[in-house]
């Protein structure tokens, strides 16, 4: 009797890159006075990735290709450098983790979670820590404030807020902005009055446009957000809002 063929492997979604700055790991090689060449014997001889050659380093620098995990520890070993000075800027728990060269264990271990509860969160980017536990994963990734509500996964509802806080009253928006966001009050008001200015200023230096209130289009409805004179502001909003509370508190 013949025995049924073997299930089908599942399909597994290998794991994306972390992020990579590869204007840093050529500025790097060539502050060391290295080659190509001399990058690639080091990540075969001394770290096991007999793959790596002078072509692939190079595809790196020019952002043809992306090293995965461990040859970017590699990498960063032979450049005499960290892991987090080859990644570009990262935004998600995952790419902030890898960026402090850090396993998923030592997250959990740290922030108190069971192991696959911190990959689920990581693996769908939200966040559901407790306080204690978020004050924890900000202090172990060294997250910024901005860093924190990105990767906590707050930038959807907080662009939402702001939206709404510069084209109506921005005075009503305080408290819900406060929520997402642990600001001092009044670096809070002074930053959505900031904001919202910023925002008035693009619309009135177009004649016919108005200022927000006047009309739909203003508000990013009618012709389009993208259309109107505020519509890339409204874009940004997060950037922007994050660039004013910077000027209030200087």
């Amino acid at each position: 009797m013949r025995r049924p063929p073997p299930p089908a492997p599942p399909n597994v979604t290998a794991p994306a890159p972390p992020p990579f700055d590869a204007t840093a790991a050529h500025r790097l090689r060539t502050a060391l006075g290295m080659r190509p060449e001399h990058v690639a014997y080091g990540m075969r001889a001394s770290y096991g990735l007999p793959h790596v050659s002078p072509d692939l380093v190079l595809a790196w620098e020019r952002s043809a290709a992306s090293p995965d995990k461990a040859e970017l520890s590699a990498l960063a070993a032979v450049l005499w450098c960290s892991p987090g000075e080859l990644t570009g800027r990262p935004r998600t728990l995952r790419e902030h983790r890898l960026a402090r060269g850090l396993a998923p264990e030592d997250v959990a271990r740290a922030t108190g979670l069971d192991l696959p509860l911190y990959l689920g969160m990581e693996e769908s980017e939200e966040w559901r820590g407790t306080q204690r536990q978020s004050a924890a994963l900000a202090d172990l990734l060294e997250l910024t404030l901005p860093d924190f509500v990105t990767v906590t996964g707050r930038d959807p509802k907080l662009a939402a807020l702001l939206r709404d806080a510069v084209t109506a009253r921005w005075q009503a928006y305080v408290r819900p902005v406060g929520k997402v966001v642990p600001l001092e009050r009044r670096l809070l008001e002074d930053a959505l009055l900031g904001l919202h200015e910023d925002y008035r200023a693009r619309l009135v230096a177009v004649p016919g446009w108005g200022v927000p209130g006047d009309g739909p289009a203003v508000r990013g409805q009618g012709p389009g957000r993208g259309r109107t004179p505020g519509g890339d502001f409204l874009d940004r909003i997060v950037e922007h809002f994050w660039e004013t509370v910077g000027r209030a508190a200087a």
